[in-house]
């Protein structure tokens, strides 16, 4: 490794750096190097590499193997500090911030709570709206987007189960299905894997949604993107908030995944 594009000024502490490279030079291929070999990878003398090996050792985050070192599982407190201080609204956050600055539209992330969905995350751009949102709101199900989706996620006796739950959010939605309209639309969330909705809860509000999944496959939220009728089509929805919207799910799955496998307690 190379020093380009290293920080700068009386505050920037090299020795530090150089440390932090010894220990990305440790790969999976790599579970074991010489001095020689980290010298080598780092781009650092050897009298530098053998101090900082020294160190490090004397933490615990490398041991001498043979003629070699390898690192200890103590290098895992590295992260973990930083990984049991998130939850997963915070390990989405990044995602959906990127997802507004595809879109220019407001996205959120919901969860089931009886025949409601409950936002448990949101990042909104300024923009006028029949229904005021915020962190808590809910919504009957059926009609909204995210709602569709993760009612579609549900097994058939869960379902039916969920759905006799009457709603708490106190609103009367525009669209409200006979039980073989609502099984016909939820068949075809199943077969697509993301759901629409045209001013099914209120006049002017558009989204479209789609499932985020943990580690084991399952859809344990929705993100959507929402839009103003009168601002967006159906089609730039479909076409261009769309795609972008399953990449971020995607995203968003893959670090919880990656979170969730980290393990709590470290030797």
């Amino acid at each position: 490794m190379s020093d380009n594009g290293r920080g700068a000024g009386p505050d920037f502490i090299e020795a530090l750096a150089r440390g932090l490279d010894v220990l990305r030079s440790f790969r999976p291929a790599c579970p074991s190097m010489t001095l020689s070999e980290l010298a080598a990878a780092t781009g650092l003398a050897r009298p530098t590499v053998r101090r900082i090996l020294i160190t490090l050792e004397s933490l615990g985050y490398v041991r001498a193997v043979g003629r070699g070192h390898t690192l200890t599982p103590r290098v895992l407190e590295l992260g973990m500090a930083y990984v049991n201080a998130l939850n997963m609204w915070d390990v989405a956050r990044p995602h959906m911030e990127k997802l507004v600055a595809q879109t220019n539209e407001s996205t959120s992330m919901a969860q089931l709570d009886g025949s409601d969905i409950v936002y448990v995350a949101r990042v909104a751009v300024p923009k006028i709206v029949t229904l005021g949102v915020t962190i808590g709101t809910r919504f009957p199900a059926p009609a909204t987007s995210m709602g569709k989706v993760l009612l579609a996620a549900l097994p058939p006796e869960t379902l039916a189960t969920v759905l006799a739950e009457p709603s708490r959010s106190g609103i009367t939605p525009r669209w409200q299905p006979a039980p073989g309209d609502l099984d016909a639309v939820l068949r075809e969330v199943r077969a697509k894997g993301w759901a629409l909705a045209d001013q099914d809860l209120a006049p002017g509000i558009r989204s479209v949604a789609t499932g985020v999944r943990d580690g084991d496959g399952r859809v344990v939220a929705a993100i959507n993107v929402t839009v103003h009728a009168a601002e967006t089509s159906l089609e730039t929805l479909r076409e261009e908030h769309l795609p972008r919207l399953l990449r971020a799910a995607a995203d968003i799955g893959h670090d919880w995944a990656l979170t969730a496998a980290v393990p709590v307690v470290t030797a």
